[in-house]
This record gives C-alpha cells, structure tokens and sequence, in this order.
C-alpha cells in the first residue's frame, strides 16, 4: 500500500468516526455559516464518500453504497437514544443515500475513464536500440 493510500486510509476512519460523534453528540457544536441539518448529511456523506473511494479504489460502489445506507441509518437509530437528545428523520437519512449515490455516479465513471485513458496512451515507446522515443 502506498503512502498516499495509507494517509486516504487514515483520514476516512478519522472522518468516519467524526462523523458518529458529531451525530450523535447531544449537542454539537455549530459550524461555520451555521448550514442545515440537510446540509451537514449531504457534506459529511460526499466527504465520506469521496474518502473511501480514495482509501479503498477496488471497493464495488454498490458495496459502498450500501456501507454508507447502513451507517446512516445507526445514526439515525442512535439519535432515537432519549438519553442524546436527538431526533432521528427518514429524510436525514435519506439525505445521506442521495449524496453516497452522486459521489459515486461522478467518480466512478471518471476513474474508469482515467484508467482507460492511462491504459491506452503510453507516454514513451522504448525501440530496439533501447533509446526512449517520445510516442505520437
């Protein structure tokens, strides 16, 4: 794994667990701009979303949608807790699917087009004398 993987690695787990915390903190604190409830889902969820796809490139989008389906949807039990104070919405939730499913409608095909791209123009051709040409 390289460096630039591991470091996409750490700061989805670092985000991930942020993102719980934040949503189920009795009373977080208000960010900058102060934007919507919709708004922070559809944030955190694009972040995390993004953030996966960079830490973990071979995941299948369906499984990632239906990780980030699902960690929304602890979230939104958890906040049913009386204990935290929060209310738990169907839209919230939904909110979070939505952004998972635009996150990964834009970057897969990009990364697929990218790595096609990559794939099929080489940037040098070695020739018989062993001297690097430039491809054209």
């Amino acid at each position: 794994m390289t460096l630039l993987r591991r470091f996409f690695v750490v700061a989805f787990w670092a985000a991930l667990i942020f993102a719980f915390v934040m949503a189920v903190l009795p009373k977080p604190p208000a960010l900058p701009g102060a934007p919507g409830d919709k708004v922070q889902h559809i944030i955190a969820f694009v972040v995390l979303t993004g953030l996966a796809r960079l830490a973990y490139p071979r995941a299948r989008a369906l499984i990632l949608l239906l990780a980030f389906a699902l960690f929304g949807a602890l979230i939104e039990l958890t906040q049913m807790l009386p204990a935290l104070g929060r209310t738990a919405a169907l839209d919230d939730w939904l909110a979070d699917v939505a952004a998972t499913i635009v996150v990964l409608a834009v970057l897969d095909p990009a990364r697929h087009l990218l790595a096609r791209r990559k794939r099929s123009a080489p940037e040098h051709m070695v020739d018989k004398a062993g001297e690097v040409a430039e491809a054209g």
